[in-house]
């Protein structure tokens, strides 16, 4: 048995837990309101950046009136929420079961998108796995194919680019890491990747010239003038066609002439 000193604080705390408990399950308790309420009480959360708050509120709408015409406007606000809330993977969670339950929504376009961004948003330095990226431009790619004329599209082909030179500036870091190792073999076929699979991207020129530099290291001098004159045809006044120009005269070598049907040939032997 407690000491009689121990008893009246035992008993407090006793009936403190009681209490908070009671408090707990009336905090939880299921309270039925109309969708209205819930999505207007929902909205002012969002005002406030309350964004768990208000996505637990859209869910809400869906758990109590799931075949209102409010539940899919819900549920796609409660994805929004989580966006906002940089909850990215409840986001894309949240955006699958909306494209899955309801395929012909008006607001269908807006779901491909915003789940393409939740990928989007999660791209990481080039030095880190590109997983997501990946996954970012398969998912942009989805909108401009499903919805070409809409204004999701328009922004999807913007980041589309981003998203490639992304890429691009992950291969030329693997590049130039097997340069730096002299692992020349290596180095090439990343630089080759970005020049036939990133043409657009603005890694272009830095690839040839790592070509040049790579075909010089192992004495293949045909590949290392072929790759300097691609690179001067389409980047002339580049600091990247400057250094190879020098590349090829340091080791007495006249770079190709700069013809158009040449230099169509030329870019086929790199491949």
């Amino acid at each position: 048995m407690l000491p009689r000193s121990y008893r009246l604080p035992l008993t407090a705390i006793l009936l403190s837990a009681t209490l908070a408990a009671c408090s707990s399950t009336k905090e939880d308790a299921y309270v039925e309101r109309s969708a209205d309420q819930l999505l207007s009480e929902a909205d002012g959360a969002m005002k406030e950046d309350a964004f768990k708050k208000a996505a637990k509120l859209y869910d809400e709408v869906e758990r109590q009136h799931p075949y209102s015409e409010s539940a899919s406007k819900a549920q796609l606000l409660a994805a929004y929420a989580h966006y906002q809330d940089l909850k990215y993977d409840d986001a894309i969670l949240a955006l699958d079961r909306f494209i899955q339950l309801h395929p012909g929504n008006p607001d269908i376009a807006y779901a491909y998108y915003m789940r393409a961004l939740s990928y989007y948003e999660q791209i990481t330095d080039v030095r880190r796995d590109q997983r997501m990226t990946r996954l970012a431009l398969d998912a942009l790619s989805e909108v401009v194919r499903r919805f070409p004329d809409s204004q999701y599209a328009r922004d999807a082909k913007l980041k589309i680019d981003l998203t490639n030179d992304h890429l691009a500036g992950k291969e030329m870091e693997v590049g130039r890491f097997y340069l730096r190792q002299q692992q020349y073999t290596s180095a090439i076929g990343r630089f080759r990747v970005v020049v036939e699979n990133y043409q657009t991207t603005s890694h272009v020129a830095e690839a040839l010239h790592r070509l040049v530099e790579c075909y010089l290291a192992l004495g293949v001098t045909d590949e290392a003038k072929t790759a300097a004159a691609v690179l001067g045809h389409n980047f002339p006044g580049s600091e990247w066609y400057t250094d190879s120009y020098a590349l090829l005269v340091d080791a007495k070598l006249t770079p190709e002439r700069n013809e158009k049907s040449w230099l169509s040939k030329a870019w086929n032997s790199l491949f």
